[in-house]
């Protein structure tokens, strides 16, 4: 069996999980499967036969962003290994500079964006500090991408960034388009800066669709993910496996991307 790296894990202090767990669902109209607690995650996690995971939460607020951090950094401590932590940060700071210094002191790789739940176009002026600092730093910068209802993270909002920051790799989640999945790969798969995960799109798209994706995207810049906590983690891993990929476009996905892309140290 392949390691494999989950890059896309949401995980909350005990005490508000339940609550942000059905905050999601809300959002989303669903009922999710797991209970967002570092505990449960691990557990799951295991037990599906992930070996490493990327993990984060996202700042509704400003005076989210330095406890969160915290909360991750924290968290990846006491992980063994087990996990890789993002961190976040809001356009409306008025220290984003610092807020972005006091996430690298605390170890994090990279930077989790939600515009869609945060409440700002991707392409929005105050969000051009954080793209600036980040490519300046050489952080990745996984956004929330993609929503029909919306028009925050949608294809046109992101082509700007990919285009004015092309030193910043930017990864798309939910391959780059949440429910505009045909769109976002058309209008950005040509990008060299622009890396999609698979997070939150096998229910809704068929093997074939999920596979002329990923030749479109190229298996160099797919990442496995599962969202946790909003699917059951086997079935995501099971629903891959089932795709007709090469042994090295699996590898490549599974985990070899994520490495170079967030620049971990494991023993794979």
């Amino acid at each position: 069996m392949y390691p494999i790296i989950d890059s896309h894990c949401h995980i909350y202090p005990e005490k508000i999980a339940a609550k942000a767990v059905a905050g999601i669902g809300k959002f989303y109209d669903m009922v999710l499967p797991n209970l967002g607690t570092v505990e449960d995650m691990v557990k799951k996690s295991k037990a599906a036969g992930i070996t490493h995971s990327i993990v984060f939460s996202v700042a509704t607020t400003v005076q989210q962003v330095r406890s969160i951090n915290e909360f991750i950094a924290d968290e990846v401590k006491k992980s063994n290994g087990f996990f890789t932590g993002l961190g976040t940060l809001h356009p409306d700071s008025t220290d984003v500079k610092g807020d972005l210094d006091r996430l690298l002191e605390l170890g994090l790789k990279g930077v989790k964006l939600h515009p869609d739940i945060q409440g700002f176009k991707v392409d929005d002026y105050r969000c051009l500090k954080i793209y600036e600092l980040c490519e300046k730093k050489g952080l990745p910068v996984l956004l929330h991408t993609g929503d029909f209802r919306y028009d925050f993270s949608n294809p046109n909002r992101v082509k700007p960034i990919l285009e004015t920051y092309t030193d910043l790799k930017v990864i798309g989640a939910h391959f780059g388009g949440w429910s505009v999945w045909e769109r976002a790969v058309e209008e950005l798969s040509g990008y060299d800066n622009f890396y999609v995960d698979c997070s939150s799109s096998f229910y809704c798209l068929k093997p074939d669709e999920v596979l002329k994706m990923i030749r479109k995207y190229t298996a160099e810049r797919v990442l496995f993910a599962t969202d946790y906590p909003t699917w059951e983690l086997k079935g995501e891993i099971d629903y891959f496996l089932s795709l007709d990929l090469t042994e090295d476009e699996r590898e490549l996905i599974f985990y070899k991307n994520a490495v170079k892309l967030f620049g971990l140290d494991l023993e794979i």
